[in-house]
């Protein structure tokens, strides 16, 4: 890697105005590589008219800044383009490029221009961590970077403006980054391998036009760790020499279980002789080799050599010096869950709410529905998880890993349930957790198995408008709310801010989960969208989700469910409210109140609401279009649970447009009705009809959500 040719990319219009930031690589005098979206209008989704390139890093002077040009993109439409600059950069050297060979780690590095990073002016980060060659998949590899910002809170990438570094391995150029991963803040990035886009015909004559060779990615293998000077050694790893020292017989015990480690790892092994020392580098070198090394120790482990190897696992845990798998536990592992996710795509998410209720589960568990490219992301997510209780006689605690798996096991099919119980069966005894401590956890998810789940009654949707992203961006989250009061959070309010599609797309994904949920039968549960005062008046109900194929047209979810609101920040305001509706539930559940123009102004509302309709629990509002407004709010506050009105009324004259929807009718079925009417809408939309928004508030109360932010105590307690 050569820093003098770090580019920073700055695309935009050919005035002021938006622009889209980047980062890039000068691989030849006049030829620049990144990302594609770098160069792209992310509004339009078009290529930006202007782009400018600088060229240099601040340690060696002025960078030089040109013009640039789009000049090739991969024809596949793979993430990744070269742009040909108004002048040559000539600088000593020549790129040369890789593609990472074997299965142990890497070490890599990069220079990029992060959101994280700037400030004034944006700044350079030089990028480096490790690209892990068993994870990511076909056209993608995962980069697990070392120093890492924190995840913003806007909603935005803290990588943002890294598009585009060009990575390097042994010194190769190996890969472009391309994103962010999600699903683990903002400590890994994911690149596109130079493999995939160097071998193009265009691309590669393009190169060998000005540079005479061929980019032609040769094979880059990790090198075997070697100790380093005894003075430059942590204390960590003068530690871990001394707990494997009684785990090794004599010095040719030791070398043969380091060989065939390093084997296991992905490295050539041949001719090597490990010192003490250097079997400590191995270790600390891949995330695995532990636990690698502990699996092959764990059959033949008796009295002394079994507390070692325990002790060895407990402070490797507190300490935070490895996983929690070997490398064939965890293979084993994703293959079983994979098989589950085939099956059952929403039992691990369904299972985790249940076995793990104490723990912040990861993102990626609090999905509706997991596939098969998840359960890598579950599986590294609990890892480090204990269930949050001591084990017995000393032994450690069971992890929330083997929990889970427990209870998966319990709630699925007889031969992939005894699959995973012989795994975990089998992974407990490596770690050295006391059989009756597992054995708990299996009955407790047996127990569980057999009792029937508490249908799912309501979808809640939580919405907060979120200016700071645009006029329409709004936060989610998304609970299954069951008959039995429980509930489970499927979308974080801390998730990006949503459009209304995406949104509607959250919803449905919800919903279909629900109805795959033991139990649930036919029943399409009750949509209810929790909004604030000024969400009373979005359309939420015409909201649509992205059509799911080619042969039916997207469907507003107020056709497709009964869809309300609710507005439960307004018992902040006046705490009595709840009360007050749960009275009118209770005694004026037949009993409504139809303004008209007799009905007078905002006052009288508020005397009839205290007075003759006292306990009257449906309001239906009529009115002048700027009054129904605070009327509604007048109702809400005085505990009406159900007020409907049409948001396109403009007076009196238009309250025949609800007639169809027979207001004053059987209030059970009312919410039917509006889902009929607004399914006809949608068919037919030409027609002027009105458009009816429903507030429902439910009997009892709504969860009412918070983040809680907990950490593990037992990894906190044992490494005090």
């Amino acid at each position: 890697m050569d820093r003098r040719r770090l580019a920073l990319i700055r695309s935009g219009g050919t005035g002021e105005g938006r622009l889209t930031v980047g980062s890039g690589y000068l691989i030849a005098p006049r030829l620049v590589l990144t990302a594609r979206h770098v160069l792209e209008d992310r509004v339009t989704g078009t290529l930006w008219p202007a782009v400018t390139v600088r060229v240099g890093h601040h340690l060696d002077g002025e960078a030089t800044s040109v013009d640039a040009e789009l000049l090739w993109v991969h024809p596949a439409g793979l993430d990744v383009a070269l742009l040909r600059i108004d002048r040559k950069i000539d600088l000593p050297g020549s790129v040369r490029w890789g593609c990472p060979a074997g299965t142990a780690p890497l070490p890599y590095e990069g220079l990029g221009y992060p959101w994280a990073a700037k400030g004034e002016t944006r700044a350079p980060e030089h990028l480096r961590g490790v690209l892990p060659v068993l994870s990511g998949g076909k056209d993608r590899y995962v980069l697990d970077q070392g120093p890492a910002p924190t995840v913003r809170t806007d909603g935005g990438n803290a990588w943002g403006g890294a598009s585009g570094a060009a990575i390097f391995c042994g010194g190769h150029l190996v890969g472009v980054v391309t994103e962010e991963d999600h699903a683990y803040g903002a400590r890994r990035l994911i690149a596109l391998p130079a493999s995939s886009f160097a071998r193009d015909g265009d691309f590669a004559s393009y190169v060998e036009e000005q540079t005479g060779r061929s980019p032609e990615p040769s094979a880059i293998g990790a090198s075997l760790p070697e100790a380093g000077p005894a003075v430059e050694r942590t204390p960590a790893e003068r530690e871990l020499e001394t707990l494997l020292a009684p785990l090794f017989s004599n010095p040719g015990v030791r070398v043969d279980h380091a060989r065939a480690l390093a084997r296991e790892l992905g490295y050539v092994a041949e001719g090597y002789e490990p010192t003490a020392a250097d079997l400590v580098a191995l270790l600390m070198a891949h995330p695995r080799a532990i636990a690698s090394l502990g699996e092959a120790l764990a059959s033949g482990a008796q009295g002394a050599a079994r507390a070692a190897l325990t002790h060895l696992f407990s402070w490797v845990r507190a300490l935070d010096c490895g996983s929690l798998l070997s490398v064939n536990e965890y293979d084993v592992l994703i293959g079983l869950l994979r098989r589950v996710c085939e099956k059952q795509p929403t039992l691990l998410p369904r299972t985790a709410a249940e076995a793990l209720r104490y723990v912040v589960l990861p993102e990626i568990l609090t999905r509706p529905l997991l596939g098969e490219e998840d359960v890598c992301g579950v599986v590294e997510g609990l890892e480090d998880l204990s269930d949050g209780v001591s084990g017995t006689e000393g032994a450690p605690p069971v992890p929330a890993l083997l929990r889970l798996v427990e209870y998966v096991a319990a709630a699925t099919d007889a031969r992939l349930g005894d699959d995973l119980r012989a795994w975990s069966g089998k992974t407990a005894q490596r770690l050295g957790i006391h059989d009756g401590a597992l054995g708990e956890r299996r009955a407790d998810a047996a127990q569980w198995a057999k009792c029937a789940a508490s249908p799912v009654t309501r979808v809640v949707m939580e919405l907060a408008h979120d200016p700071d992203v645009g006029d329409d961006r709004y936060r989610v989250r998304i609970l299954l709310v069951r008959d039995d009061g429980s509930y489970r959070v499927l979308k974080e309010a801390e998730s990006e801010p949503k459009t209304p599609r995406e949104a509607a797309d959250s919803l449905s994904e919800a919903v279909f989960a629900a109805a795959q949920e033991p139990g649930q039968g036919d029943h399409v549960p009750w949509v209810t969208v929790v909004v604030d005062r000024a969400g009373l008046d979005l359309a939420v109900d015409e909201w649509e989700p992205g059509a799911r194929d080619d042969i039916l047209p997207a469907w507003p979810i107020g056709a497709e469910y009964s869809v309300s609101l609710s507005c439960p920040e307004l018992s902040d305001r006046r705490p009595e409210r709840d009360g007050d509706r749960e009275r009118r539930w209770k005694n004026g559940r037949a009993s409504v109140l139809v303004t008209s123009r007799t009905s007078g102004d905002s006052r009288q509302l508020v005397n009839l609401l205290k007075t003759k309709h006292r306990d009257t629990a449906r309001v239906i509002l009529h009115g002048p279009a700027d009054e129904t407004r605070s009327w509604l709010l007048t109702c809400l506050v005085l505990g009406v649970p159900v007020v409907l009105w049409d948001r396109e009324a403009t007076g009196y004259e238009d309250a025949g447009k609800l007639e169809v929807l027979a207001p004053a009718g059987d209030l059970e079925g009312l919410p039917g009705r509006l889902r009929d009417f607004r399914s006809d809408l949608a068919a037919c939309p030409a027609e002027r009809r009105a458009r009816p928004s429903l507030v429902w508030e439910p009997e009892g109360c709504l969860p009412r959500t918070e983040s809680l932010q907990l950490s593990d105590p037992w990894r906190g307690s044992h490494a005090s």
